[in-house]
């Protein structure tokens, strides 16, 4: 596993660096890429090659015993699971909010980061991807995750639509953002027409242009592959 220091945008080093322990593709190590940019938290990049197996070796299984990136290292703490991980920096570093104080727009980036988190990306999750393949052939592989991605951004296009603003809910970044950006990617891997679904194609298009997601780009990232 290879380790390298990202600086993010506007920040200044600390003395003891986070630690991300991350694949370049993934969906949900991507998340949290994002909400370190934007609190502006450098961190120490791990890399595991999830196609050579690395995720399953002993060293990393004794951080994340379901063998899953991200995993994050916060001094003796250890943190698995994108959301959790998320909620974890959102109390240690409470600058840059990523959630509403407004109750109700705060369940509402809640239940957009769990819609897709919960009823989509599992469906994509290449080791799904490759039972279905086996099981029901190369056809399927493909039309499966299709199908709840349309099913669960069908959902989240009516959730935000009415609360929406410049993103997600309102001019505020939240969870939702974070989580609705690395989706949308995915959808468009699995030739979902995006013109569907307007008010999450334009959230999309605005978050695109700010830094802290575009530092956060899988081909960004140092085990990015040409």
């Amino acid at each position: 596993m290879a380790s390298v220091a990202q600086e993010n945008p506007g920040t200044s080093p600390t003395s003891a660096k986070l630690k991300l322990y991350s694949y370049w593709r993934s969906s949900c190590s991507w998340r949290v890429r994002i909400a370190l940019n934007l609190k502006g938290l450098p961190y120490e990049y791990k890399a595991v090659n999830i196609l050579q197996g690395e995720h399953h070796s002993e060293e990393f299984t004794k951080l994340n015993p379901l063998q899953f990136v991200p995993t994050l290292v916060d001094g003796d703490i250890i943190v698995s699971d994108s959301l959790a991980i998320l909620l974890y920096l959102e109390d240690k570093f409470p600058e840059h909010p990523l959630l509403p104080d407004d109750l109700h727009l705060k369940a509402i980036s809640l239940q957009a980061a769990a819609l897709v988190g919960s009823n989509i990306q599992p469906f994509q999750n290449l080791a799904i991807l490759n039972l279905i393949g086996e099981k029901l052939g190369p056809e399927e592989r493909l039309a499966w995750p299709k199908h709840f991605i349309e099913k669960g951004f069908t959902a989240l296009e009516k959730l935000l639509k009415g609360v929406a603003g410049k993103y997600s809910v309102g001019d505020q970044l939240t969870l939702a953002d974070i989580f609705l950006v690395p989706q949308v990617f995915s959808a468009r891997r699995f030739n979902v027409d995006m013109s569907k679904f307007p008010t999450l194609n334009r959230i999309n298009q605005e978050l695109a242009e700010l830094p802290e997601f575009q530092a956060a780009l899988p081909e960004r990232q140092p085990d990015a592959k040409a």
